[in-house]
């Protein structure tokens, strides 16, 4: 397995393995048995990263969630799993109550719902530290000082380690660093939004985020990326939950435009160069990127986390990328 490091304050950056681990899923629609069985041929294939969030899977069983931070307690009291597995977490787009959802109704990002709720997934996942600690959504009814100095005082008391940002506007995120900057706080330093080889539209009116962006990487973000070295992003649903190679799971409608199609083609020429998939290249292209990307990428089966783990080791040639790269 390959590594590469994300923080940069060497008391709390961490190496992780290049593909990380999505448990969304985990101990609700995924049983215990195949969850316990995933996460263990994981992390002997020498996988590091694990990612959940506080709120999955909340919309299993009309719950608030929380299956998932269990699942990966229990796991990890059965293994003897330490430190050297990074589990990151989320807060702030838990449901209020059972039965509802999270939009309109959120935790939110309150220095007190931070700590609190910060807690709660200690518990959960049964470690004195979360190594990384998202905040999931915005919260824009909270002055963004609050949230910055609370997600803060965790880092600096020890019970978190890395703070990162996911579907947060960017220029929210820059103004969030700053001002943790100018506070001599720890400030976000990992971002997790959607990113794909095919590359979405962002006026889909169906969009649950307040700035229309469905929580995707865009332009803007990359540009932020290559300005920032110390940032890492994790690509979240890389593999579009198997559009690209499952004739039951349709391309994602904020997918479905003219630009795919030639997207899709190159993709298919390489993975028939290489004898990989085009779900391996997907994942090969993101680990292999200019700038530090890595996929974070969920399984149901062994099977699925086989081919995912396939992609490490995937080298694609300079005329492979740049085609990649370059199509529009």
């Amino acid at each position: 397995m390959k590594h590469r490091t994300i923080g940069t304050d060497p008391a709390t950056r961490r190496d992780v393995s290049v593909l990380a681990l999505g448990a969304m899923m985990f101990g609700s629609t995924i049983d215990e048995k195949t969850s316990y069985a995933i996460l263990d041929r994981y992390v002997e294939a020498g996988g590091t990263f694990i990612d959940t969030s506080n709120n999955y899977a909340f919309w299993a069983d009309g719950g608030q969630g929380g299956q998932s931070e269990e699942l990966l307690g229990r796991w990890r009291r059965s293994r003897g799993v330490g430190s050297e597995i990074v589990i990151a977490t989320k807060l702030g787009a838990r449901p209020l109550a059972p039965g509802t959802s999270y939009v309109g109704n959120a935790e939110g990002l309150s220095a007190k719902t931070i700590r609190e709720s910060a807690e709660r997934s200690r518990e959960r996942l049964g470690v004195e530290r979360i190594d990384l600690l998202y905040a999931h959504i915005e919260d824009r009814t909270v002055p963004l000082r609050e949230t910055v100095e609370g997600f803060g005082e965790l880092v600096a008391e020890g019970t978190v380690g890395l703070l990162g940002a996911s579907n947060h506007a960017i220029w929210r995120v820059e103004r969030a660093r700053a001002l943790a900057a100018s506070a001599g706080l720890a400030g976000y330093e990992v971002l997790q939004y959607q990113h794909s080889h095919l590359r979405p539209r962002f006026d889909m009116p169906e969009s649950i985020f307040e700035d229309g962006s469905l929580g995707h990487a865009g332009a803007e973000l990359l540009s932020y990326l290559r300005a920032e070295p110390g940032l890492t992003l994790v690509a979240y649903s890389p593999l579009l939950g198997g559009a690209y190679t499952r004739q039951d799971k349709p391309v994602p409608p904020d997918y479905d435009h003219p630009g795919t199609p030639a997207r899709l083609a190159v993709l298919r020429q390489v993975a028939e160069e290489t004898g990989a998939s085009v779900n391996q290249v997907v994942l090969a292209w993101q680990i292999g990127h200019r700038f530090p990307v890595i996929p974070l990428a969920g399984a149901s089966s062994l099977a699925q986390l086989e081919e995912n783990l396939g992609a490490v080791n995937l080298e694609l040639t300079a005329d492979q990328r740049e085609r990649l790269d370059s199509v529009r």
